[in-house]
């Protein structure tokens, strides 16, 4: 653990609350915008403890997605401009944000160090021409290696003492799923609590890097792409904290997608589950795993606009008052996918048939995103990314065709409608308005799925016809109208 990165004045009075606040990449790419985070902490650091967890800057981790692939191909070139460009953004924010100069001078040193490191290992890469899952995760750690100690630096100038840390250094321990790792949480919980909380105790604020772990050998692992709500859930489970503040450019989760439906509101209040059920159909503002960590220990999450800091966002809680129990919470709608449809003979009464087919397709990382099968068990539909189309159409056929599966129908152009909401269990006549809403817009239902929680009716449609269907659905449960209830 390195030591903070400057000496100030601290108080080693105890809060009553600690507070995970997450900043995502929107809030760290510029000089005024990492001020303005470093002010947003200082205004809740008296009253609670507090630890930060920060995304890359804006753009940073595609960037590095994308020099992967220049290094695949022994592109120099593109990774020299690369790298010179990455030290000119985080040069340029220390420039602006950091009013003190010799924390400047210390914050552009790091800096240049981390992306002097960054160049020495693409160049390793490039002479191996391959990218491994497990150097490609040590590539991607760079974008939060380089913005934590800024904002570090930054709550230093603004007269905060502060530590920055890898999630590595932070004692996040996670599994060899390069790419998509999950935390060991037990041992984990250990680690971090004992590198966090004396930091913690002294007045002074850790800023940890998001998105990012290391297996139980020491390799640098990420936990997937928006993985900093991630990091901060699984710090804040670590370390007992009050609440987790998710900080984004929204004001909250909301009814619908505001680019879908011009009357979609903000949501005061949802429980865990339904935030679970949003943020897999498509609520872009949280990651789906974020709420594994926090569901068993109920620590309430907050997510809340930094750029609108007296809106109070939507908070995510075990038992949400009476006022926020309707029947349906939000209208959700995941596009760019795709239905495959196998059927034959042969799967009717064949025990194994289904195992067959999704274990087929799991080998081949395509991951299925919604099931329907027949009463007749001779047909399964399954829902899958469109990116994912080929590589799944052509592992059926060249595996199960002609022997499992007789036939394979594809439509390539749909889209899933998700209605979400506690209140629809044991409520008759839910899927009555819920079809009869997008019949009315004379939209055709393709395929239904429904869990027996109750909790969502997914069902799939014409991509074409996919706003005209939200917007019904949002107009038959009066989700419009809570706008309307808040102001």
């Amino acid at each position: 653990m390195r030591p903070a990165v400057a000496a100030a004045a601290t108080t080693t009075m105890t809060k009553t609350t600690t507070i995970v606040m997450k900043f995502g990449g929107t809030a760290v790419d510029s000089p005024d915008k990492v001020k303005h985070v470093a002010g947003i902490v200082k205004s809740h650091k008296a009253k609670n403890d507090i630890v930060c967890v920060v995304s890359a800057v804006r753009g940073m981790t595609d960037g590095l997605l994308a020099i992967s692939d220049s290094v695949r191909r022994g592109d120099r070139s593109s990774i020299d401009e690369f790298v010179s460009k990455a030290a000119k953004i985080h040069s340029d924010i220390v420039q602006g944000a950091i009013s003190d100069e010799k924390l400047r001078e210390q914050a552009l040193a790091q800096v240049k160090k981390t992306v002097g490191e960054l160049q020495d290992i693409l160049g390793g890469i490039v002479l191996l021409g391959e990218v491994t899952p497990k150097s490609l995760d040590y590539l991607l750690s760079f974008g939060e290696r380089l913005s934590a100690p800024i904002v570090a630096y930054a709550l230093q100038d603004a007269g905060i003492d502060s530590e920055f840390l890898t999630g590595k250094e932070a004692g996040i321990v996670t599994d060899s799923n390069f790419g998509e790792a999950r935390p060991l949480m037990d041992t984990t919980k250990l680690r971090v609590n004992h590198t966090i909380l004396p930091i913690t105790k002294r007045g002074a604020v850790p800023v940890i890097t998001g998105f990012i772990g290391a297996d139980q050998h020491g390799n640098t692992t990420t936990i997937g792409r928006g993985g900093s709500d991630y990091t901060a859930t699984i710090v804040a489970a670590s370390i007992g904290a009050s609440e987790v503040w998710l900080w984004s450019d929204v004001d909250g989760l909301m009814t619908a997608d505001p680019k879908l439906v011009k009357d979609a509101c903000v949501l005061k209040e949802v429980s865990f589950a339904e935030a679970m059920e949003m943020a897999l159909f498509g609520a872009k503002y949280m990651h789906p795993r974020a709420l594994e960590p926090v569901i068993d220990t109920k620590i309430p999450i907050r997510i809340r606009n930094t750029f609108n800091v007296s809106h109070p966002g939507t908070l995510i809680t075990q038992n949400p008052g009476r006022d926020s129990q309707k029947i349906v919470k939000s209208v959700s709608a995941i596009r760019r996918t795709a239905l495959i449809d196998v059927s034959g003979g042969g799967m009717v009464g064949a025990p194994g048939t289904a195992a067959k087919i999704f274990d087929t397709l799991a080998k081949n990382r395509v991951n299925i995103m919604m099931i329907s099968q027949s009463p007749s068990e001779s047909s399964i539909s399954m829902v899958v990314r469109k990116a994912d189309l080929d590589k799944a159409t052509t592992t059926l056929e060249l595996n199960l065709l002609g022997r499992v599966i007789k036939r394979i129908d594809v439509s390539d152009n749909v889209a899933v409608i998700a209605v979400v909401g506690s209140g629809m269990r044991g409520i008759k006549g839910v899927a009555a308005k819920v079809f009869g809403a997008v019949a009315r817009r004379n939209v055709n239902v393709i395929m239904i799925a429904q869990g027996s929680s109750e909790l969502n009716l997914a069902f799939v449609i014409d991509d074409k016809d996919c706003e005209k269907a939200v917007q019904a659905l949002h107009d038959e449960f009066g989700l419009g109208k809570a706008r309307k209830q808040q102001q």
